[in-house]
């Protein structure tokens, strides 16, 4: 009977083996020209403590905001294949042992709003945008939508739209969130000419870290992946109401995405091309702390950008590859880290892996999840 059973086991071995080797001679191995490894250099902000109470009312009180960083202007999400963007956004963040605080100034000639039901697509108005990954893994993320009427829409997503079998979650909520609307001049009024809205917004640590097992606030030096994101409509007058209508020179109508971080495409669902933000334990105004690049973030962009010639080998072969040689990582990492990349194959899912300088293994697979041990 032992006998028998070590045969067997040695069957198994051996099965799991072939299942999972990538080993094939070069002569077999299926390629194609891939597309070019995207630039990536997100935005950065050091988020201090907060220096006093602030008031959730809307306005950027100076007492509450001054000693507090801006953010860059935000851009296209297409970045500088798109014009700047013609009016101002801005945002500013802060937090303390309860939560993180956000505010955002944008600059607007005419306020309007339409939308009122909590939860409703508030994009279809005006809106502002907040998304929040703490896990930093691309997954079980969240996201805040708010238009000038102060209409919210808060959700969570268990992956982005573009990975399989993804969950969203239109009914979660931030408990013991905060939100307030400031709009100066007047809201629905095409007869004025307005100046700017303005938000703000506290969300306590115990909603933000409810995605995240283990967690119950960051520490300092930690970062956190983050993107803001204003919908911007172009509209005209008809009727003594604001209409909705095609940007100059183009036929069919479409809003403009303004964000702090661009992705290079309009899907802001890109969790990857996310700002990172950095916890200090300084308290606004005491002082300064330098931005700290996390070396790992490099080994995880190099598996990320396999993971995208991964679905370009799907689409052009109805399968992903089983060897890594046909990803041709040496275009992403260069010949001594692609030396290291490994492959593991099923016959529906895959799992790459790179080491870090920090001793760590990095691993990526087929729904795009990214993690270490």
């Amino acid at each position: 009977m032992k006998a028998r059973i070590n045969k067997l086991s040695s069957v198994i071995v051996l099965s799991t083996t072939l299942l999972f080797c990538s080993c094939r001679t070069n002569e077999e191995i299926k390629t194609m020209d891939f597309n070019p490894v995207p630039l990536f250099n997100p935005p950065s902000y050091i988020c201090y403590k907060a220096p006093s109470t602030i008031t959730i009312d809307g306005k950027l009180s100076p007492g509450e905001w001054d000693t507090i960083p801006w953010t860059d202007d935000f851009t296209d999400i297409e970045g500088d294949k798109r014009p700047a963007p013609f009016y101002q956004t801005r945002a500013k963040m802060a937090w303390n042992k309860e939560g993180m605080f956000f505010a955002v100034l944008m600059e607007e000639p005419h306020v309007w709003g339409t939308i009122t039901e909590h939860d409703a697509v508030i994009y279809h108005d005006n809106d502002f945008e907040i998304f929040l990954n703490p896990s930093n893994d691309t997954h079980n993320y969240l996201e805040f939508e708010i238009n000038a009427l102060g209409t919210v829409w808060d959700l969570y997503l268990s992956k982005p739209y573009r990975d399989p079998n993804h969950t969203i979650l239109d009914n979660f909520e931030f408990a013991g969130m905060k939100t307030a609307v400031y709009v100066d001049g007047t809201i629905n009024n095409p007869k004025d000419t307005d100046k700017s809205w303005s938000v703000e917004v506290f969300i306590p640590w115990k909603s933000i870290y409810e995605v995240m097992r283990g967690k119950d606030r960051p520490v300092a030096g930690e970062h956190m992946r983050v993107n803001f994101s204003r919908v911007q409509w172009t509209t005209e007058v008809q009727n003594g109401k604001y209409v909705k209508v095609p940007i100059g020179g183009e036929s069919s109508i479409r809003e403009y995405n303004w964000v702090w971080a661009p992705t290079g495409v309009i899907n802001i669902h890109l969790p990857e091309f996310w700002g990172y933000v950095q916890f200090s334990d300084k308290i606004a105004g005491t002082g300064t702390d330098e931005f700290s690049k996390n070396p790992d973030e490099d080994i995880k962009w190099a598996l990320r950008n396999l993971y995208y010639r991964q679905q370009q080998y799907l689409s052009e072969y109805g399968k992903y590859a089983d060897n890594i040689l046909a990803l041709k990582p040496e275009e992403v990492c260069g010949n001594e880290l692609a030396g290291k990349a490994k492959l593991y194959n099923t016959l529906s899912m895959y799992e790459i892996t790179l080491p870090s300088p920090t001793g760590k293994t990095w691993h990526i697979r087929e729904d795009g999840l990214v993690w270490s041990h």
